[in-house]
């Protein structure tokens, strides 16, 4: 796919396939991935991350200049995760992000990190409750792949 291919591809198409790339970039560095996540405050981020040692990310997706001027929202995921990322696409200019937090460029096959993010470490008490939130989300997740019916019995 060429660039100008990604740059006239609807802004339906272009976040999932950067969603795509990100999450096969982390399973490769043996992270666990839950998308849509719902962090307490009861925003969603596009993507949390749980390193194997613990660590938390939260990449954010945009899908365009526009995408990324109307979302006012992200400075308040820093208090969910250790380190914030963007993910972008080849379309998208990455001068746009702020240095502050780290950037992922990707497409529908990959993702390569073009800066890391800095590290903000949680506390235990907050590090304790978003590591359960994310093990009960994919728990939820993966039951109900396995019995669509089960939650709505109750």
């Amino acid at each position: 796919m060429t660039d100008a291919d990604i740059q006239f591809r609807p802004v339906a198409e272009r976040a999932p396939a950067i969603a795509r790339g990100v999450c096969r970039l982390l399973a490769s560095a043996g992270c666990s991935t839950v998308m849509e996540m719902r962090l307490p405050d009861g925003r969603r981020a596009d993507i949390m991350a749980m390193l194997p040692d613990g660590t938390i990310h939260i990449v954010e997706i945009k899908s365009g200049v526009a995408d990324f001027r109307s979302d006012r929202k992200w400075p308040d995921y820093q208090e969910f995760c250790d380190a914030l990322y963007f993910a972008i696409d080849l379309a998208t200019p990455p001068e746009i992000i702020p240095d502050a937090v780290g950037l992922i460029v990707a497409d529908d096959y990959g993702a390569q990190i073009a800066r890391n993010g800095m590290e903000h470490r949680l506390s235990a008490a907050r590090r304790k409750a978003v590591t359960l939130r994310f093990a009960r989300t994919a728990a939820d997740r993966l039951l109900a792949i396995h019995d669509p019916m089960c939650r709505s019995a109750f």
